[in-house]
């Protein structure tokens, strides 16, 4: 259909593309990677970690953090996804050599923010 409309023929993937390779990055299981380590469901902060909060209830220790970014201070995920990246970044170039999650609840946009995080916390090669 997308080649009626442009009247031409597209062109199909390289040749010599590998075949186990996947279609975009964001396949891969260690995807959107900060340089730290990023722990998921934290139960409490630890001084020097980052710690990226959810929600109004702030984990045990977060005043002794590092530096705590709050995806969404109201609980709202839709917020907290647009605020992900970013916070990332934040978090990931204060120094702190680890970061905390705290508990993101898994339905609505939930499950996407925690596929990210999964894949930012996954092992790298």
């Amino acid at each position: 259909d997308i080649e009626k409309v442009l009247g031409t023929d597209l062109k199909s993937p390289a040749a010599d593309a590998q075949p186990d390779a996947p279609a975009a990055p964001g396949m891969l299981l260690s995807h959107y990677a900060p340089n730290a380590r990023l722990l998921l469901n934290a139960q409490q902060a630890a001084p020097e970690d980052g710690l990226l909060s959810f929600g109004p209830s702030p984990l045990p220790g977060a005043q002794q953090a590092r530096v705590e970014v709050n995806l969404s201070a109201s609980g709202d995920l839709t917020e907290a996804a647009a605020n992900l990246f970013q916070a990332m970044r934040n978090l990931d170039s204060s120094g702190a050599d680890t970061i905390r999650v705290q508990f993101i609840p898994s339905y609505g946009l939930g499950e996407a923010i925690n596929d990210r995080l999964r894949r930012a916390a996954a092992p790298r090669d």
